[in-house]
């Protein structure tokens, strides 16, 4: 029978973990509508599922009376769990110990965890609060980011990696979370920076407070490196419980498709009535997406970031899909810089977990002016062209309205890859639209006209049907099918049953050079 003094010991270091910084740390932070490190993985686990690796790790600093100083669990927990019966692994930094302060062990534990979600094929959820780098520990807290950063590489695109700040996370911290594929940020209480505003008026003499650039609302709508926004901590490990059930566990299994849902022919007559009789009229692709996929089913990722793309996971008839669209009734849906960064990324992501494509095109072209070109506009619009060549996944593209020059191809055109293409009887495919294209080519025939206003809508009327109907590109085998609206979910919800067993090879070579 085993001793009752090690029971004893066992239970007091058990305690002595749990209660973290101690109690009256934790109680502030329910004071504040936070939950601890150990709460918040409660709330994402199963219940009864996690189990803790490391709970007995402390610090090895004995510098500047840290040897005096006891870090329960080195001021983070990790481990693995269930989420919705699949193993994930997660850690959680501690505020209430030392800041949540990364020393060399705190640094060791995350990695430890990582390679561990690797090796067995898990999804990793990173959950950041804490006050940076250790600086009692030097150069080994730094080295301890350097390792964490090439341990989000090593899983980059082999198993899914999120991140929710939950706190602070500022300077080399920021840069895991950036690492990863998805980023949920709480809307209060938290901020994501590299340099704080005391740093940014000493550097340059600019005064920025917080709310500026350190908050979730401004990474949400302005620099897009975050992708959703939660109000509070449950909401955020609810919505990374979410995220999951549109990814695989790892890059060698398919998403969670649910193929025992039938395949239905359906006809939905309101898709008729979505596309406005004027060409120059917005509308809203939302209502589109709303009537093809499955009910309640699209989960919309960075939706308050380059709004005049739309991206996000849905299902079709229990297929999970990545859906990246144009958004017609934001900037007309043209391509603009930081929309094609926010689709190419999508689409990378896509792609690595096996995650089917479907574009919902309607796009102008790319966005001119002397900000853009000036931005790298050739630059970042090159990274859709990239994104979808490259791309293995199936990829169903569906032409609403306009799909001009450029810009039809960066949507993934049957040039591009794309296994099939549909289009709408309203769709126009051209190098450019038929406005200006008569303006361009027939410029003395309007001119000399006698009544040049009718000549030019004469004019616009012939170069459309000629030039620019589904009819011209199906018949040059650029268009799968010209299709109702009303049939759109069925022939996409076949689409994609029949391209699930795609299988395709590419040369051998290390990795393609995206433009960054």
């Amino acid at each position: 029978m085993i001793d009752k003094k090690l029971l004893d010991e066992l239970k007091r270091r058990h305690q002595e973990a749990l209660d973290a910084g101690g109690k009256d740390k934790l109680a502030k932070r329910k004071e504040k509508g936070l939950l601890s490190a150990r709460e918040r993985l409660e709330a994402l686990f199963d219940e009864g599922t996690f189990q803790e690796f490391g709970m007995f790790v402390t610090h090895n600093c004995h510098n500047f009376g840290m040897d005096k100083k006891v870090l329960p669990a080195d001021g983070i927990v990790t481990g693995i769990g269930l989420v919705a019966g699949r193993p994930v692994a997660a850690f959680s930094q501690d505020f209430t110990v030392s800041g949540g302060s990364l020393g060399s062990n705190h640094a060791k534990k995350i990695c430890d965890l990582m390679k561990f979600a690797g090796t067995n094929g898990m999804p990793v959820i990173g959950i950041n609060d804490s006050g940076g780098a250790r600086i009692q520990e030097g150069v080994e807290s730094l080295s301890g980011y350097g390792k964490i950063f090439y341990e989000n590489v090593a899983l980059s695109g082999v198993v899914p990696q999120i991140s929710i700040i939950a706190g602070p996370c500022a300077g080399g911290a920021a840069y895991s979370p950036a690492l990863m594929d998805f980023i949920i940020m709480t809307r209060k209480n938290s901020n994501l920076f590299i340099c704080g505003p005391q740093v940014i008026t000493a550097a340059t003499g600019e005064k920025a407070d917080l709310s500026m650039f350190a908050t979730a609302d401004a990474h949400a709508t302005v620099s897009g490196n975050i992708h959703l926004i939660a109000e509070d901590d449950k909401q955020a490990v609810q919505l990374a419980a979410e995220l999951l059930t549109y990814l695989p566990s790892n890059n060698t299994q398919d998403p969670p498709h649910d193929l025992s849902v039938p395949l239905e022919k359906t006809y939905d007559e309101e898709l008729n009535k979505i596309v406005p009789d004027n060409s120059k009229v917005p509308f809203n692709v939302y209502d589109v997406i709303n009537h093809i996929v499955d009910e309640n089913s699209f989960f919309e990722i960075q939706n308050s970031f380059a709004k005049n793309m739309v991206v996000g996971f849905a299902r079709i008839a229990g297929v999970v899909i990545g859906i990246i669209a144009n958004q017609p009734s934001y900037k007309a849906g043209c391509l603009d810089i930081d929309a094609s960064d926010k689709a190419s990324r999508f689409i990378r992501t896509c792609d690595v977990f096996n995650v089917p494509i479907l574009n919902l095109v309607d796009v102008p072209g790319f966005m001119p002016g002397l900000a853009q070109e000036r931005g790298g506009i050739i630059r970042h619009g090159s990274k859709m062209l990239f994104a979808y060549a490259s791309a293995t996944v199936p990829k169903i593209t569906l032409i609403m309205r306009k799909a001009y020059g450029g810009a039809y191809l960066a949507m993934c055109s049957m040039d591009m890859g794309a296994d099939m293409v549909f289009a709408w009887p309203t769709a126009e495919i051209a190098v450019m639209g038929a406005e200006g294209a008569v303006k361009v080519l027939f410029k003395k025939e309007i001119a000399e006209a006698a009544d040049p206003k009718a000549k030019e809508a004469e004019l616009r009327e012939e170069y459309r049907e000629k030039f620019s109907t589904p009819y011209q590109a199906a018949s040059k085998g650029m268009v799968t099918d010209v299709i109702e609206p009303a049939q759109t979910r069925s022939v996409l919800a076949m689409a994609f049953r029949a391209t699930l067993s795609k299988r395709q090879t590419r040369p051998a070579k290390k990795h393609g050079n995206i433009a960054m």
